[in-house]
């Protein structure tokens, strides 16, 4: 992923975390703001217990942490 996109990822995400009240609905946000700016299909998963069974391709995943 490229520095630009980290960049977005973390800012989408702390906007999100502003504006929403739930896991869902800040995945769908940050999920749409990815699909707006880098075209979609993108994937997001919010949360602290979660499980998935995904596939990435190689420099096109970011995994991180934000306290609320």
């Amino acid at each position: 992923m490229s520095e630009e996109m980290r960049q977005d990822a973390v800012h989408f995400a702390t906007q999100a975390l502003e504006k929403c009240n739930n896991e869902k609905d800040i995945a769908a946000y940050i999920k749409m703001e990815f699909d707006k700016k880098y075209n979609p299909t993108w994937y997001c998963i919010v949360g602290r217990n979660f499980g998935s069974y995904t596939t990435n391709e190689t420099r096109h995943f970011i995994y991180f942490y934000l306290a609320r």
